[in-house]
């Protein structure tokens, strides 16, 4: 059963003239959270912080962490929402002259994912629903997700887990609700996410870590061919955790030793819950 603070309170309704509503005119955050901990909590109010920036958003105050904190169970997992909308506007698009955010925080279960997914990795399709480029929300986590919706019923409806998305340029992007990594010999692959997708906090992490592992990063285009003729494909995302892929298409790949290492490290550091 989920929880809400809806400005600081107990609530479950949001003003009909709220901007998340009539727009999806604002921000999220979806936190790992482990014996009483969110992870990566820094992090992930860096991005959100970037992100009311460039929407021109007030920041949430500074009291965020002890106003989760009072939601945020002592043991076990459990998932934090952070929801940020630029809050009670006109009819139109134009701005009110004054903001005053909505802020809302929910709590809610752990998903119910498998160990194997992470010991034998899953497999994927290619998503046929493809994400515009709008270089202006790119990277963001931003509420306007109705791609992800349709991309994610598609791959769901097929019976995978996840699916690969392409742009409207054959690029691929991400997953439907992760971050996607390649690993050719010493190189890490991630896709350049300058005109769309959501630059994720467990790929920011990785990708400053990357030399520990022994190899260089690489952030570019990326191509179905690149997916292909990777020797070691994998997911991730703060829920998630890192996810090995090992099967896409015609393409199979064993669970490879630096997606274990990668996997390994980020769960001893706490980074991620792992299974």
């Amino acid at each position: 059963m989920a929880k809400f603070l809806l400005n600081g309170r107990p609530g479950e309704a949001l003003p009909l003239s709220d901007r998340a509503i009539h727009y999806g005119d604002g921000l999220f955050e979806t936190i790992a959270v482990k014996d009483g901990v969110p992870l990566c909590w820094e992090e992930h109010m860096q991005r959100l912080l970037q992100g009311c920036q460039r929407l021109v958003i007030p920041p949430p105050p500074p009291s965020l962490r002890e106003e989760a904190q009072t939601l945020i169970p002592d043991r076990g997992r459990a998932v934090l929402k952070i929801i940020i909308s630029r809050g009670q506007g006109g009819r139109g698009y134009q701005s009110p002259d004054t903001v005053i955010p909505t802020r809302i925080l929910g709590l809610y279960d752990w998903p119910d994912y498998p160990d194997s997914l992470y010991g034998k990795g899953i497999d994927c399709t290619l998503s046929r629903v493809r994400l515009g480029r709008v270089p202006a929300l790119a990277g963001l986590k931003h509420l306007n997700r109705l791609e992800q919706v349709l991309a994610r019923n598609d791959v769901t409806g097929r019976g995978y887990m996840e699916g690969l998305v392409l742009d409207c340029e054959d690029y691929v992007i991400e997953a439907t609700m992760s971050t996607l990594f390649l690993i050719s010999g010493t190189t890490l692959v991630t896709p350049d996410l300058g005109n769309c997708g959501v630059a994720g906090i467990i790929r920011r992490i990785i990708l400053d870590r990357v030399l520990e592992w022994g190899l260089r990063p690489q952030v570019r285009h990326v191509l179905l061919d690149d997916v292909q003729s990777a020797e070691e494909v994998f997911l991730c995302n703060s829920i998630l955790g890192v996810c090995p892929v090992t099967g896409f298409e015609q393409h199979t790949w064993p669970v490879g030793p630096a997606t274990r290492a990668i996997m390994e490290t980020l769960r001893a550091d706490g980074q991620i819950t792992g299974s």
